[in-house]
């Protein structure tokens, strides 16, 4: 077996980083399908934009904080310092970002009704589609629980 064999197969068995990774993917993959069902036509770009059902971000780090658990004990400094993380993360999503996207939805209004006199925008509409709902970010966290037991 090479070297790079080598760091590919412990980077497989590295469940720490195979749980979120595979969360992640998983949690992208169903946004993608969703927003396709939704729409009777494949949202090609919803596979890999963040926003929207369900949660990605949510999905990787509660599989981080699960997998950490299951690995080292739930009293474990690691699984303490991973649940932190993943509640600021989804906090997040759900505040900051969420905001962040309801101002933009307000000022592409806006910028449509005002306009330029010739008709033609000189700025590019702002994406609106950045954070989450509650129920999106519940979504992720359910998906990432399920990947970590999956993979570990």
């Amino acid at each position: 077996m090479n070297n790079l064999e080598q760091v590919f197969y412990w980077l497989i068995q590295n469940k720490i980083l195979c749980a979120p990774l595979s969360a992640f993917l998983t949690a992208q993959a169903l946004k993608g399908i969703l927003a396709s069902i939704r729409s009777k036509e494949w949202q090609w770009n919803r596979f890999f934009e963040a926003g929207g059902m369900p949660s990605s971000h949510s999905a990787m780090v509660t599989a981080l904080a699960t997998v950490a658990g299951l690995s080292y004990g739930w009293s474990s400094s690691l699984f303490t310092i991973t649940a932190i993380f993943s509640i600021i993360v989804m906090y997040d999503a759900m505040g900051v970002r969420r905001a962040a996207g309801n101002q933009a939805k307000i000022l592409n209004q806006i910028l449509e009704e005002i306009g330029r006199q010739d008709g033609k925008q000189n700025v590019k509409a702002l994406k609106e589609l950045i954070g989450h709902t509650p129920a999106e970010v519940a979504a992720g966290a359910v998906i990432g629980i399920i990947m970590a037991a999956v993979v570990y």
